[in-house]
């Protein structure tokens, strides 16, 4: 694996930290800066908007520049809405902060998963995807845990700090190692690769993504309180437990990346043949996430099943969300530019409106356990997609979604 996808992982981690961490400091943003939890909470809402505007209209602004100017720009730009977050007192600012950080979070992000999967062979795809995802995992494991512990030590703001200080070794990376041939700018017709959104396949595979990763936020944003108010866990035990479901995602698209490359590579004669091969695998696994999610609902009063449920789910959420990642690539192959971002903002619209799902539904039963079963129906929803999309393969001779 080259060694500049690592550099790009690196970013990524310490973006995917600023995206998740605010989960850890909402109370003590509240306290700051004289406005209600609710409202600070609408960060993190502000967040994922941001992703999913960003990520289309950011690769198509950068698609003329060079890969290293893009590249470099995005993170520069993320670290100073971050070195001004962590500066203000004025709470319209900080929310401000947060969509630029999105934005150029997005754009950063459809870039380097077109670049990553520029540098390799097209059977290592699924490997080089996966690193650069396992970035995103290893921030729930380390980032989080760590932004939440110096939000309580030394304030909210120094966690901002810590992740305009963690961008500085990735970008000056990127300005040092971008490899030359992805560094020329290169002719892009984005209104032919806007058109691919329009094929079958890419708009089943991104709804598909959408869903699953839906199925995996509704319950991650409320992992927390489920442990404290559900399986009656001490506040010192939540941050062991969101550690646990990003040890779960890191092992899960570790896997998916090792299982995706090997897959790739046993099947170079043909397309048709990959089809065969990964389809079954991935739909089976796929009905294997809503029976996890219920599972976990059911032991969520009890701790110690209530631990390994997160790491089970964590590992098959991810590992699931990678492969489709990848998938959502392949079916697109004839948009090398806006590919990335058509994944990212698949991600991000399930990232939005699974937690929104379980917001409402929870709200109305009073019960946080809500927040599971609303993964299990999107879950399910998922494997009815693949489904759907496989009858219409068999019937059409289409590409699978």
């Amino acid at each position: 694996m080259p060694l500049f996808v690592h550099v790009l992982s690196l970013a990524v981690f310490a973006q995917g930290t600023s995206e998740f961490m605010l989960a850890g400091l909402i109370p003590g943003i509240a306290r700051d800066l004289s406005v209600s939890v609710g409202a600070a909470a609408s960060l993190t809402a502000a967040y994922a908007v941001g992703m999913v505007v960003g990520a289309p209209v950011m690769a198509a602004l950068s698609a003329r520049w060079s890969r290293r100017r893009a590249l470099a720009g995005f993170l520069a730009a993320f670290v100073v809405v971050h070195v001004v977050g962590a500066l203000t007192t004025d709470f319209a600012v900080l929310f401000g902060t947060r969509i630029v950080a999105a934005i150029v979070n997005a754009g950063f992000l459809a870039v380097a998963m077109s670049v990553a999967t520029a540098l390799v062979a097209p059977e290592r795809q699924a490997r080089a995807t996966a690193v650069l995802l396992s970035g995103v995992t290893l921030s729930c494991v380390v980032g989080v845990p760590a932004g939440a512990m110096l939000g309580v030590w030394f304030g909210w703001r120094s966690a901002f700090w810590a992740v305009a200080a963690l961008c500085l070794p990735a970008l000056a990376l990127v300005f040092r190692s971008t490899p030359a041939d992805t560094s020329r700018p290169h002719e892009v017709s984005i209104r032919r690769e806007v058109r691919v959104l329009k094929a079958r396949p890419v708009r089943a595979a991104m709804t598909l993504a959408a869903v699953v990763n839906g199925a995996t936020f509704a319950t991650f944003a409320y992992l927390a309180v489920i442990g404290t108010d559900v399986a009656r866990l001490p506040a010192g035990a939540v941050p062991g437990l969101l550690a646990a479901f990003g040890a779960g995602a890191f092992i899960g698209v570790t896997v998916a990346g090792r299982v995706g490359s090997r897959t790739r590579t046993s099947s170079r004669a043909g397309d048709g043949r990959l089809r065969r091969v990964l389809a079954p695998g991935l739909g089976l696994t796929l009905w294997a996430l809503p029976a996890g999610w219920a599972v976990l609902a059911l032991v969520s009063t009890h701790p110690a099943p209530l631990f390994i449920g997160a790491v089970v789910q964590g590992g098959l959420s991810f590992g699931i969300g990678s492969a489709l990642v990848n998938r959502v690539m392949r079916v697109a192959p004839n948009a090398p530019t806006l590919s990335g971002s058509f994944a990212t903002v698949a991600l991000n619209t399930g990232a939005v409106l699974g937690p929104l799902l379980a917001g409402a539904v929870t709200g109305a039963t009073g019960d946080f356990r809500g927040a599971v079963w609303v993964s299990v129906g999107l879950a399910a929803t998922g494997g009815a997609v693949m489904a759907v999309g496989r009858l219409r393969a068999r019937s059409n001779s289409l590409p699978l979604p």
